[in-house]
């Protein structure tokens, strides 16, 4: 039985496919479109997904689209005549996008795919985030918890699943208590990454990223904008915010009355710590000190909140496991507090926790709850996107006009990327599949020495082209996890190292061997084994066995502002386009 899962039309297209329960292709449209976070219906997803499993539309059982669009209209119509006059000057603009396009899925699905209607599905927003977690986690039965900007009406969903597994059990998706619009966790983050100065639903990682560097001085001006209660509910103030009726500015004048002007995003962001040279008493230090205690006084209602969340889910389920998903899943500072505060004993998050990630949860969702179908599928890794051979990787390499050599024993070719390594080069890596969800895990990594302080600063400015405070994350060989991190529970029943889903804390002395990845004390932990990774997992091995550092600087293969690589073609246009030293393609070795 096939099963085609579909998300598309706000942000993070993507499609999934599953072969008789088990997952074997999922990817997001940016990947081929070349285009961030792209929203249109993602044809080339669906054709990449179609052929990975050699099968043609017609051959598909159903087709699943990861939201309501009947239900999100309503609440886009119903709020825009609440919010009226305020919203007259985009209530026109939002009824031409839903009335020409957003509204008419089945058909569109109907159209393009050629499926009859019958075979056309919908699952609720927060179901399919649900099901993408708990039924590709390796539970029988957990808590569940769901958190994002907005769905059809759900921000925040509570509640439990069980699965049927080896013939053993129901399958069940229990949201019994949720949070509607425009009371939004996610919604209240993207306001503050709107007035920090970066782009809404692509930035919230550079507030998490910029928050270490204060401290949650302004959690009086909070209160008066969010109220979080015991239980982690909670309320906005929708005085302070302009979401709900305005389709270009999140907050309000009175916000800004409240803050202060919003930070120029052209402007530098230095302070004390990312430069210890410079005068305190600078205007633009001070200035950009506030902006990072405002920065993090919103990490920290977020984090209290979730935490909040999760003690109360515990209460009321009684479960010792939890699966979370939804976009603020993937605040990975507030998932490394969430085993030592809260009460569960283990926790899996969907690599893909955003809207990408419904895909796979709609399709999961009619597989097993609609259809009953038993359990077959954990998701061990993220390597679901698509792979080229070296057919491909030559014919890419030479139109380019690149030298290369061809290195096809193993030992040898992770030997010489280790060399470079050690020479203080930065390494292009580019293998098999791509990864599935927005973290590099090994298939398209830019790697370094992370025992260079200066290598911070290099990639930054000089490959990614982005801002210099961005943190870099490690990747540790996981049998070395004890000896650098504190905190990290047991790697066989704990699966968020695995997809750099977690902020933990560098051991003192350790933790000094790798400033390049060391953000404060703390490092964005991701663990590599063998058997999920083994070239990945020889380079990171053998640089520490030539150091005693098992350690290597990991970010996405990208430049700033671009979606990570997926093609060879790709993957040498951004190597020629930045200060990169050695592309490792398959058995390729390319240097400029």
């Amino acid at each position: 039985m096939y099963i085609l899962g579909i998300s598309c039309f706000y942000h993070d297209a993507a499609a999934a496919l599953l072969a008789d329960g088990k997952l074997v292709a999922a990817a997001e449209e940016e990947r081929f479109t070349r285009q961030k976070h792209d929203a249109s219906y993602p044809q080339h997803a669906i054709e990449f997904c179609l052929k990975t499993a050699g099968i043609t539309a017609a051959e598909l059982d159903y087709v699943v689209f990861y939201e309501k669009p009947l239900l999100k209209f309503e609440r886009i119509f119903k709020t825009h005549l609440a919010s009226f006059p305020r919203s007259w000057h985009t209530f026109g603009e939002a009824m031409i996008a839903w009335l020409g396009d957003k509204l008419w899925v089945k058909s569109h699905l109907h159209e393009k795919l050629g499926v009859p209607d019958e075979k056309i599905l919908f699952a609720d927003h927060h179901a399919s985030h649900a099901a993408s977690a708990f039924f590709a986690s390796p539970f029988t039965e957990a808590a569940v918890l769901t958190i994002d900007g907005v769905g059809e009406w759900t921000t925040t969903a509570k509640g439990y699943a069980t699965a049927n597994w080896h013939g053993q059990g129901e399958n069940k998706i229990v949201l019994s208590e949720e949070q509607r619009f425009p009371h939004s966790l996610g919604l209240l983050y993207s306001a503050f990454t709107a007035y920090l100065g970066f782009h809404v639903n692509s930035g919230e990682y550079k507030v998490m990223g910029m928050s270490p560097y204060g401290t949650p001085k302004y959690l009086d001006k909070m209160a008066q904008i969010f109220t979080l209660y015991e239980d982690g509910s909670f309320w906005l103030n929708m005085d302070y915010f302009s979401f709900h009726y305005s389709h270009t500015r999140t907050y309000s004048d009175k916000f800004v009355q409240l803050f202060g002007p919003p930070r120029v995003h052209s402007d530098d962001f230095y302070t004390t710590q990312t430069h210890p040279e410079v005068n305190p008493n600078d205007s633009q230090v001070k200035l950009n000190q506030y902006y990072a205690d405002v920065a993090a006084s919103v990490q920290h209602v977020t984090e209290e909140a979730i935490i909040r969340m999760l003690r109360t889910l515990h209460v009321e389920t009684g479960m010792t496991r939890v699966c979370l998903a939804g976009g603020v899943g993937l605040n990975s500072k507030a998932n490394g507090r969430l085993l030592a505060e809260t009460p569960f004993t283990e926790i899996f998050i969907q690599p893909a926790a955003g809207d990408s990630g419904g895909a796979l949860g709609a399709a999961l969702y009619a597989y097993h709850v609609l259809l009953g179908q038993p359990r077959r599928f954990v998701q061990e890794h993220a390597y679901y996107g698509a792979a080229y051979g070296d057919a491909e990787i030559e014919a890419a390499i030479t139109q380019g006009g690149f030298r290369y050599q061809v290195e096809r024993d193993e030992a040898r070719l992770t030997a010489r990327v280790v060399d470079d390594i050690l020479q203080g080069k930065v390494i292009a890596w580019f293998q098999g599949r791509f990864e599935w969800g927005p973290r590099a895990l090994g298939s398209r990594s830019i790697m370094a020495d992370p025992r260079r302080a200066e290598m911070k600063d290099i990639i930054n400015s000089k490959i990614k082209f982005r801002e210099p405070f961005r943190p870099f994350a490690p990747v540790i060989i996981e049998e070395a996890v004890d000896r650098y991190f504190e905190g990290v529970p047991d790697p066989d029943s704990y699966y968020l190292p695995r997809f750099m889903l977690t902020v933990h804390r560098f051991k003192e002395g350790p933790g000094q061997e790798v400033p390049a990845v060391n953000h404060l004390g703390t490092g964005r932990l991701q663990t590599v084994r063998r058997e999920w990774n083994p070239r990945y997992y020889d380079v990171v091995a053998q640089f520490g066995q030539a150091t005693g550092t098992p350690i290597l600087v990991n970010t996405s293969f990208n430049l700033r502002g671009e979606p990570i690589v997926n093609t060879p073609t790709n993957a040498l246009k951004t190597f020629g386009n930045s200060g990169l030293d050695t592309l490792v393609m398959g058995n390729y070795l390319v240097r400029k």
